[in-house]
Parts: structure tokens; C-alpha cells; sequence
């Protein structure tokens, strides 16, 4: 079947979806859905359905990004707004079907949004939400709206579209157009999207690669996963634009292992594409083949720089390799090979979609377009977010996130994951580009934001990143396998008290030396985090190392438990769960903690009842003090 009668079946499909006589009721089904019970609701969904007898669809879709709001039902009603559902469950059925279905109404207390005007694609008009009013869905504009299984969902919205645009011009001038985009890499670094892939196109060889990095491996990270299954084609389409460009005939995506629903929909894709003419020999009847495969990674966060990756597709140890040549030269089996992340490579589809200019018309003068978040930490509304570059750290906070958990106050957002830095509370009015985040210290990084607040500690926060750093290091340079590890045993010695004042000099010679010393970007920006953390919370440091306390409450060694002897009412419930048989006293009596045995675990605060609030947390080692 030809190109336009693809589009054509599509489009019927689709517009029998929007304008047909049956309600169609959307399932939120990606992993956050998922985890919260999308697949019982969707089973329970069902089973109603034909119990009651009512005519009805019920697609499973991708997630839209409020994922604290999951499991999340949309339902739509042909020429009404589509009304969306959050914190559904298996006991909300029987209520939600009989509020729509038999008596015309909305479920107040579940609702938390609607997209109106009749638009089911037009997810920027979801309003009475404040985590969508401000954002920008460029890449993800199809998440949460179509079943990522269905092919015909993806061609009916632009779908493919961007694909024969790109086979209508030359190599050349689909680079061009990706020039005048502005498009970045959103892998991290930021490097022009169109320069790299000139260096590529500009090589004489009789074999070239375009490798998709969809590994992931920063903690709280889930950009690309979240994509993936939401909108599988969109990468797909992506890979198939920037291999006529570069002029490569074989493809990889390089995804790890832990993202299984990630992975079947993807191998499903690719399938329908493959059988629609839409990839493999010929595609469109352009003359031009290519072809994709899937490589998935066992999780090694080295595996996500480059020539880690290619030299794990190679077979080998994934291990980084000093450059140049960069593998735009030489990669993979030392051919030209061109390595993008899967927001890049989705941005290519939307920008080929739309008209010359679309994508430039939103971000800053250097940084152009939308970037997607991964929101998580001490913030009221975690998810996936897509905003426009140049927006606030603080609009992001507390416009999309609804401000700090408990309302506490915010003392940090991490940026960039375990490579990114620590940016303070008095910055959040910090402009989220590539230029004002390197100027602060950490980077763009994929697209992970962790937000902390009065409650986190600094020291500990980079003790954990510089562990997990030290802890994924490939170990092939001295710089990165040795230093990270020489500073993770100074930043313990100083969450333990045995710190000194010279350890902070000593931490940030060794940061820098590892930054320079590094064979790859894993060890030449571990550093960040301790160095961000040194630069904006020394007050915090020094209270460790010269006062012994953790003013957070955080560090084991520099903290102590207590019982308060005016609501201590002796009930015995701390003296039973003590492991470490450090509470002593006799039921109905004043009860006593004895720090020499105390191991800090908490459990006696975790069990006193909540009405005596008898045992609290105090800064500081009570048995020093004494």
C-alpha cells in the first residue's frame, strides 16, 4: 500500500474515533501506570463494560506525564471535552461508568483536567491544570493521547509525515533544515545536531551507522522510557530521517534491558513499519533502505558515552576509547557512525512535520525548542515534563510541580543527574539553557531534575552521587577509577565526624584533577556534584567537620535519638523494636536511650505512637557532647 492511502486508512480510523457515535475511554499504560495498577483497572474496565453491555472503546495509551496522578482515565464523549480522570482504581468503575454512561455527569473529587473544543491531539489545550498550562509538548504531544500499538493512530497525527517531507529534499538540505532549527543534542552535552551529523555525511565510506542511545542510566531518570512507550513511531521515524541525512543504511537502538514494555513496543513498531514499506528496502519507493536493530544493555551507566556503547554493540567490555577520532569518523566497526538519545531524534520527526521555522520560534536565542524533565524529589507533582528552553528553575518548581512536599522550604535542585550539580534555593530564578546551567556549575544532562529540600543533606547528597559515580566507573583511566574512590572515602570520613578543613581543599583539587584527567564524560564530570555542593553549602560542610552535626538530621554519626521525659508515658512499644537493645526502662515508667549501643536506625521514632511524639532526632553526637 502506497504512502497516501496508508494516511488515508488512517485518517478514516481516526476520524471515526473523534466523530463516531461511541465514547471512547483512554487507559494510562506505561510503566508509572502500570505500577499503580493500569492492568487490573484495565481488566476491571473491561469486564464492566460487558457486564453492563454498553458500547464503548477502551484504548491503552502512554503516559501523559502527570504520573503522580496514575492510574489515569480519560474518557471522551464525540463533540465534548474530553474529561481526565486521575488516581483511578478497580473500586472507581462501577461509579465512573455509571456517572458517564447513565447519568450524564462528571465525577468531581477524580477530576484533573479536560482538553476541550473537541481537539483529542491538541493536548496544549488541557486547562484547569496547572502542571500542563505552561508547558510546551513538542515531543511529546502524542504521549497519552494515542495507543502507542497502533500504527494508524501515529499516521493520522502528522505520523510519517516528516519522513516523506525529508525524502522530497536532498541529504543536504534536510541537514539544512535541522540547521536552521537550532536543534541540540539532548543527550547532555548540547552539541548542534546538524554539525554532527556533517561531519558524518562529509566521510567517503562504503558503510555508515546511526545508533540510537536509549540506555538511560541516570538514577531517576525516564525521559526516554516514557517516549518510547508512549510513542514508539516518532523514533522511529526520527532514525529513519537522520539515516537519509548522514546516508547510513543500518540502524541501532541501544536500550537497556530494565525497560521491558519500553522494548515490546519498540520491536512492535518496528514490525508494522517494516511491513507497511515504511522501513526496510525501498522505503516509500524512495530508493533508499534501512534497517533497525535492537541491542539491549545491561545496565552499565559507562555504556551511555559513546564509545562505550559502540564498543558494547561491537561485543566487547563496554569500555570508553580515547578520541579523536570521534565516531562520527570512526565508530562503530570503525565506520562513520552518528550517536543521538531519543528526544533528538524525535525532535527531527516533529521538525520535519511542521513548517521551516516551527521548532526555532520557542527557546532561548541559543538554546532553541522544548526540553523534556524527568520531575522528581521533594516536589508535589513528580512526572514528565516538556518545557520551553529558558524557563525558570522556579517556574518549574512550583508552577508545574505545585511547590515542595509538605510545604517545606526547597534548598536545592540537582540537575543532570550524577553528573549534574547542585543548584542552591537562592538561584532557582536560574534560566534552565545550556549556557546559564554550565555557568552555574552543573548541565543539562538527559533531563533529570531531583528537587531538595530543608530536609536533605547536602554532604550526603554528594557522598551519594560521587558513590555512584565511583561505583559505575568502567576503571580504564586512573583519574576516574582511583580519584572518584579517593573522594568517596574523604566525604565518608566527614559524614562520620573524622573530617578536617583540609579535606575540602583536597575534594576540590582532586574534583578538578578528575575532570581533567578523564578518559570520558562520566569521570570528567563525577566531580559536579561534590564540587557544586562545596561551592554553594561550605557552611554545611564546615558545620560537619568542625561542630560534628548534621544539621539536616541526616548523617547516623553526627546525630542522636532521645526520648523526651514529659511525654514519655512508658508504653514499651520503642523498648520491644530496639534492635540493638538500647532503650532500657520498665513499662508505664520514664524509658531511657543509651547512645554508646543506639546503632541510629530510627525505629524507636518510627513506632512511638503519634499521639505521645515521645522520641525525636536531634544534630549533633550526644555521647561527644557529653
Amino acid at each position: 500500500m502506497d504512502f497516501l492511502s496508508l494516511k488515508k486508512e488512517a485518517l478514516t480510523e481516526w476520524n471515526d474515533l473523534l466523530n463516531g457515535s461511541v465514547p471512547v475511554i483512554m487507559v494510562g499504560n506505561a510503566t508509572c501506570g502500570r505500577s499503580a495498577g493500569a492492568l487490573s483497572l484495565i481488566k476491571g474496565l473491561n469486564s464492566e463494560i460487558l457486564t453492563r453491555n454498553l458500547d464503548c472503546k477502551v484504548l491503552e495509551v502512554g503516559c501523559i506525564g502527570m504520573c503522580y496522578h496514575e492510574p489515569i482515565v480519560s474518557i471522551y464523549n464525540p463533540g465534548k471535552p474530553l474529561i481526565v480522570y486521575g488516581n483511578v482504581h478497580e473500586n472507581d468503575i462501577e461509579k465512573l461508568l455509571e456517572a458517564h454512561f447513565n447519568k450524564n455527569e462528571i465525577i468531581i473529587e477524580n477530576i484533573i483536567g479536560t482538553i476541550g473544543d473537541n481537539k483529542l491531539n491538541d493536548i496544549n489545550s488541557l486547562f484547569d491544570n496547572p502542571v500542563m498550562k505552561p508547558q510546551e509538548r513538542l515531543v511529546l504531544n502524542n504521549c497519552g493521547i494515542i495507543d502507542p500499538t497502533n500504527l494508524n493512530h501515529y499516521l493520522a497525527n502528522k505520523g510519517y509525515s516528516g519522513l516523506q517531507e525529508a525524502f522530497q529534499l536532498s541529504s543536504q538540505k534536510v541537514i539544512e533544515r535541522i540547521k536552521e532549527s537550532g536543534l541540540r543534542g539532548r543527550g547532555g552535552a548540547g552539541f548542534p545536531t546538524w554539525k554532527k551529523w556533517q561531519f558524518c555525511k562529509d566521510q567517503k565510506s562504503d558503510i555508515k551507522y546511526l545508533i540510537c542511545n536509549a540506555d538511560e542510566g541516570d538514577p531517576g531518570a525516564f525521559m526516554n522510557r516514557s517516549l518510547i512507550e508512549g510513542d514508539p513511531h516518532s523514533l522511529i521515524e526520527g532514525m529513519i530521517i537522520a539515516a537519509y541525512a548522514i546516508g547510513a543504511n543500518t540502524g541501532y537502538i541501544y536500550c537497556r534491558a530494565e525497560y521491558p514494555l519500553a522494548l515490546e513496543r519498540l520491536r512492535l513498531a518496528i514490525s508494522q513499519a517494516e511491513q507497511n514499506n515504511l522501513l526496510g528496502e525501498d522505503v516509500l519507493g524512495s530508493g533508499f533502505n534501512f534497517k533497525i536493530k535492537i541491542k539491549e544493555g545491561a545496565g552499565a551507566f559507562v555504556c551511555g558515552e559513546e564509545t562505550a556503547l559502540i564498543a558494547s554493540i561491537e561485543g566487547k567490555r563496554g569500555m570508553p576509547r580515547p578520541r579523536p577520532p570521534f565516531p562520527a569518523i570512526a565508530g562503530l566497526r570503525s565506520k562513520p557512525t552518528i550517536i543521538n538519545n531519543v528526544e533528538t531524534l524525535v525532535a527531527v520527526a516533529r521538525i520535519m512535520q511542521n513548517e521551516p521555522g516551527w521548532f526555532s520560534k520557542f527557546g532561548t536565542e541559543k538554546s532553541k525548542g522544548t526540553k523534556t524533565f524527568a520531575l522528581v524529589g521533594k516536589v508535589k507533582n513528580t512526572g514528565l515534563i516538556e518545557v520551553p528552553m529558558g524557563i525558570t528553575l522556579k517556574e518549574i518548581i512550583y508552577n508545574i510541580g505545585g511547590g515542595i512536599s509538605g510545604d517545606k522550604k526547597i534548598k536545592a535542585v540537582q540537575t543532570g543527574g550524577p553528573s549534574g550539580g547542585c543548584v542552591p534555593a537562592n538561584m532557582i530564578d536560574l534560566r534552565v539553557d545550556y549556557e546559564s546551567l554550565t555557568e552555574a556549575g552543573t548541565i543539562m544532562g538527559s533531563g533529570g531534575l531531583v528537587v531538595m529540600d530543608e530536609d536533605n543533606c547536602m554532604v550526603d547528597v554528594a557522598k551519594y552521587f560521587i558513590d555512584f559515580a565511583h561505583k559505575e566507573s568502567c576503571g580504564e583511566c586512573a583519574p576516574c577509577r582511583l580519584g572518584t574512590k579517593q573522594m568517596l572515602d574523604i566525604l565518608e570520613d566527614i559524614v562520620s565526624g573524622k573530617g578536617t578543613m583540609e579535606d575540602l581543599k583536597l575534594l576540590e583539587d582532586l574534583g578538578k584533577g578528575i575532570k581533567n584527567g578523564s578518559l570520558c564524560g562520566l569521570g570528567q564530570t563525577a566531580p559536579n556534584p561534590v564540587l557544586t555542593t562545596i561551592r554553594y553549602f561550605k557552611d554545611e560542610y564546615i558545620e560537619h567537620i568542625q561542630n560534628k552535626r548534621c544539621p539536616s538530621k541526616v548523617c547516623k554519626e553526627l546525630i542522636f535519638y532521645d526520648i523526651l521525659p514529659d511525654k514519655c508515658t512508658g508504653c514499651h512499644i520503642c523498648f520491644k523494636v530496639c534492635p540493638a537493645s538500647a532503650i532500657s526502662g520498665d513499662p508505664k515508667e520514664l524509658h531511657k536511650i543509651d547512645q554508646s549501643l543506639c546503632i541510629k536506625c530510627g525505629m524507636c521514632m518510627d513506632k512511638c505512637p503519634e499521639k505521645f511524639s515521645a522520641i525525636d532526632v536531634y544534630p549533633g553526637n550526644k555521647v561527644l557532647e557529653d
